[in-house]
């Protein structure tokens, strides 16, 4: 697992300057008090030399500014890369994890590890490493000048350091436990906010708005304890430091006094000494900052390492071959989802054996739960069959290459998903270069074209989030529309008419029929009257295929596909 060193490492180079930066300004801070030194003792001598004291501060004012714009520049300009080539690779490693994994994980929690956790391992490598570096710089060389003024009242001043690292090493620790469940709670927060928002409708429809608010409230106030767990642990470290810091300062005010009166050390000696102790009060703050800020950084950075670690369920071979023809032979598939079998749950799929040729449709019905859809996404791989179970032109899946698979196959699902662009924009966004007319062309196929040039802004219409300002048949539509464009060998259509009625179900059809002769297609549809024509019909119910043939023969067989068209035929002749 990567730590915050290994993202520095990989700016090195910046970091080095940055830390060369930081140098300049502490070492220009560091020579102010001797500066004041000697102005004090030339004071109290009665000579003169005070402009040259004052032209000095002001030209280590001036170094101090131009190289404190340096440091901020390199160090927290490297804290905002790693943040994006985290962010980058974090969402990269999203888009290539299976369904499966996103079952399993809310949407709330992954949208906090890419907001609040990156975030926090930006502030590690930025501020938690200045804060870090600055005390190793300004301590050891501000104890070696005071070493050299007036050794035994320094060696007096440095007594609340150790006592300073016992603490440190302590919270430290306490801090990065309390700072995960902080960051826990939040996740929580994210995702409660998230499915209310995409579910205002509902919650609106079934009046639970104070419900869900009360809900939303004692989700906040956890969030709230959790921070202030980490605030209480924070609150005693912060005023701790400071108080040890005091202490030093008032050893060096009594003891360093006590020497000015006895004539040990000078005036200026003694006021060097106290702008010293002054200027490691801060160095000893900011060693306690890194202790917060850093294991915040690193707790945050162990989350998104465990998300990072989890493997794809689904792979590209190690020697991927190309798709040959589009012939589609399944073998004794038996298929289960991840955790089906740990629940004694039947499995989705039993005993399918099936081949469907090239440039055949193929008409799949049955009950809701009969295992459709299973079998287009194990066709699709977007989950992985058993090995050897379906081979398409003859090789098997898991041979193919994962990308080619998926762009030889257009997919339309049953519960389309659109973005919040457009209406070109979706339809084309398998082929963001196609053209105008080849848009229109797919959208008249798929028949909303009509439809859409009602809208105001015809094709530009922006269909809002999930495609909200659209119907669900012409959301259905566009769908089917976007597959078409990518003008694929193998065409899944999943009940892809369901919102829409039978007479614009049979037109949408019949645009169809053309572009399917041309391919291989796979039609899953709870209508019968969808894949009456189809070449083969198969009927699923629970997981294995109970019949098959023509729409004719599967009629006069008298099964289960004869009693579903009679029901249907029935309900058709009520609703006329």
């Amino acid at each position: 697992m990567e730590q915050l060193t290994t993202w520095l490492w990989r700016y090195r180079g910046r970091v080095f300057a940055g830390f060369i930066a930081l140098l300049m300004v502490d070492g220009a801070g560091l020579l102010i008090p001797l500066v004041i030194r000697d102005v004090i003792d030339r004071l109290s001598r009665g000579e003169t030399g005070f402009l040259r004291g004052g032209i000095y501060i002001v030209l280590i004012a001036i170094v101090a500014m131009s190289f404190r714009f340096l440091w901020r520049y390199f160090l927290i300009g490297t804290a905002r890369r790693i943040e994006r080539d985290l962010r980058e690779r974090l969402y990269e490693h999203l888009l290539i994890l299976s369904p499966s994994f996103y079952n399993e994980h809310k949407t709330g929690e992954l949208m906090a590890h890419a907001t609040n956790d990156i975030d926090a391992v930006s502030r590690a490598c930025g501020f938690g490493v200045l804060t870090i570096a600055d005390p190793l710089l300004m301590i050891p060389v501000s104890v070696g000048i005071m070493l050299s003024i007036e050794p035994r009242l320094t060696l007096y001043v440095l007594i609340p350091l150790p006592i300073l690292t016992l603490f440190m090493l302590g919270f430290g620790k306490l801090i990065h436990r309390r700072f995960e469940a902080v960051q826990a709670a939040f996740s929580k927060v994210m995702e409660k906010v998230r499915e209310d928002v995409a579910g205002i409708r509902v919650l609106k429809s079934f009046v639970q708005e104070k419900g869900t608010n009360l809900g939303f409230n004692q989700t906040s106030q956890l969030l709230v304890d959790k921070n202030m767990s980490l605030v209480r642990v924070w609150g005693i470290f912060h005023p701790l430091i400071e108080l040890l810091g005091g202490a030093s300062l008032g050893i060096v005010l009594w003891l360093g006094g006590r020497s000015v009166i006895m004539g040990t050390i000078s005036l200026g000696d003694f006021v060097a000494l106290t702008q010293y102790v002054v200027m490691l009060v801060w160095p000893m703050i900011s060693l306690g900052i890194a202790v917060n800020v850093v294991q915040r950084g690193r707790a945050s950075l162990g989350r998104i390492n465990r998300l990072l670690a989890v493997p794809p369920a689904i792979t590209e071979p190690q020697a991927p071959q190309q798709l040959g023809d589009t012939r589609i032979e399944i073998d004794n598939l038996t298929f289960s989802y991840p955790g089906q079998n740990h629940k004694r749950i039947e499995p989705s799929l039993r005993n399918i054996d099936l081949t469907i040729e090239s440039g055949t449709t193929l008409g799949v019905v049955g009950l809701t739960g009969a295992g459709k859809s299973t079998l287009a996404h194990l066709i699709l791989r977007v989950f992985d069959p058993p090995t050897g179970s379906i081979r398409i032109g003859g090789t098997d899946v898991h041979q193919l290459s994962l990308s080619g698979l998926r762009r030889a196959i257009g997919f339309v699902p049953q519960d389309p998903f659109l973005f919040s662009y457009t209406i070109h924009e979706n339809i084309a966004f398998g082929n963001p270069e196609a053209s105008v007319g080849e848009v229109e062309r797919v959208a008249r196929l798929a028949g909303v074209h009509d439809e859409i040039c009602e809208f105001p802004k015809k094709y530009q219409t922006i269909v809002g989030e999930r495609g909200i300002s659209l119907s669900g048949g012409q959301q259905q539509r566009v769908a089917i529309a976007r597959a078409l464009l990518l003008d694929p060998k193998i065409l899944i259509l999943d009940d892809p008419l369901s919102a829409v009625d039978a007479e614009k179900e049979e037109l949408v059809l019949a645009n169809l029929r053309k572009f399917f002769s041309q391919r291989t297609v796979l039609l899953i549809a709870h209508r019968i009257s969808a894949v009456m024509r189809a070449d083969r019909i198969i009927v699923l119910d629970h997981g294995s295929i109970i019949e098959s043939g023509a729409h004719d023969e599967l009629i006069r067989l008298g099964g289960t596909y004869h009693h579903i068209w009679r029901l249907q035929q029935a309900e058709k002749e009520v609703s006329s």
